[in-house]
């Protein structure tokens, strides 16, 4: 893609953001674009970088650690793992990302902080990843239910007890639709349990919700998004 079709993209997913928040009473400022870039080369992250995108989200632990490698000399970009880690990686997260979107569990939160503990790191940050819609092929702790509810809230305290590990809030993957509308009601539910989190557990942070894609992201900021995950809607299909 050239730069040219690229910023364009880009300024137009920004405009719709702004519109968007527009319509709920927010602001742009109040909703950070991560450019995922799963499958696209470092030179397209480069170009990003020369649009003026800082924050960069990966799906995959290490093509993730490639590109930085390949691009050590961009300092300022912000890394962000979107996708599902595997508690045998941690140890390669940990220490190079800005944001931990994707602990879906205590046992990956547990396996994180003792690997910043051995690698000298003091913290890792973190959003809970929580599968609001039941749709068994999404990761994340299941919340479809007041029994669910009641055994998150549990891992939510472990979790907060370890002394690496900072929550700075929730993500969640709505169900690939036609129509957006009907991704609303999982970013608002998302966003209730946030709020109950917030209350029940105010030593923590709680103002992240990561929630909406290039398919759905109007909704999810409508919703109260503060973090959303933009691929395709900027850099076209992803390469095979």
């Amino acid at each position: 893609m050239d730069t040219t079709t690229l910023r364009a993209n880009l300024n137009r997913v920004q405009e719709r953001v702004a519109a968007a928040a527009a319509r709920a009473g927010r602001t742009a400022d109040e909703v950070t674009l991560v450019a995922v870039t799963k499958t696209h080369p470092p030179e397209v992250i480069r170009a990003l970088h020369a649009c003026g995108v800082r924050e960069i989200g990966e799906n995959r632990v290490h093509e993730a650690l490639e590109k930085q490698q390949a691009l050590a000399d961009l300092a300022d970009v912000r890394w962000h793992m979107v996708g599902h880690v595997q508690r045998r990686k941690a140890r390669h997260v940990v220490g190079r990302f800005a944001l931990v979107h994707s602990v879906d569990s205590v046992r990956l939160a547990r396996e994180l902080d003792k690997r910043a503990g051995a690698a000298g790191v003091d913290r890792v940050d973190v959003l809970l990843e929580v599968n609001v819609s039941g749709e068994a092929t999404k990761y994340g702790f299941p919340v479809t239910s007041p029994e669910d509810v009641g055994a998150f809230l549990e891992d939510v305290e472990a979790i907060l007890n370890l002394p690496r590990v900072r929550v700075h809030g929730l993500m969640t993957m709505a169900p690939l639709v036609a129509d957006p509308e009907e991704a609303r009601p999982h970013f608002a539910a998302l966003r209730r349990l946030r709020d109950r989190l917030a209350r029940e557990f105010p030593q923590a942070d709680w103002r992240q919700l990561s929630m909406g894609m290039s398919n759905d992201f109007e909704v999810a900021v409508e919703e109260g998004a503060t973090l959303v995950r933009i691929g395709t809607a900027i850099l076209g299909p992803r390469n095979p």
